[in-house]
């Protein structure tokens, strides 16, 4: 895309541009490296999806986790998007983690934190 050939090509010339269109001070810039990277698709497994039948309700992506995983939310929620991005599907959606004590849920949320703290993603603890 011609667009995004001019976009890199100013971001790779003047990076303090995207702080600047994103509000934040242009001298942010300094501190990052910019470049563009090539992510390779790798196929994921999803526990369970539930298709509505409704067209007014959500699609349900749930996943049962009965192991600690630090990275369990990175792959919960590529898992979600990668799926809604390959189907034609434009219903609204919602998560369900089924963990089976608090313990197992060690998965790093900081970089997650606005979805799973909002009605997007239910987090089920079956023994507390």
């Amino acid at each position: 895309m011609k667009t995004d050939s001019i976009f890199y090509r100013i971001f790779q010339s003047i990076p303090s541009t995207l702080f600047e269109l994103i509000n934040q001070p242009p001298q942010l810039a300094s501190a990052y490296q910019f470049s563009s990277v090539e992510v390779k698709q790798l196929a994921f497994r999803i526990d369970g999806v539930f298709l509505p039948n409704i067209p007014e309700f959500p699609i349900y992506f749930t996943e049962v986790q009965f192991q600690s995983d630090k990275k369990f939310y990175s792959r919960l929620f590529t898992e979600i998007f990668n799926y809604l991005d390959k189907t034609e599907l434009t219903k609204n959606w919602r998560g369900v983690v089924i963990y089976p004590n608090r313990s197992v849920d060690t998965g790093d949320t900081q970089r997650y934190t606005e979805l799973l703290n909002s009605q997007r993603v239910t987090r089920i603890i079956l023994r507390s």
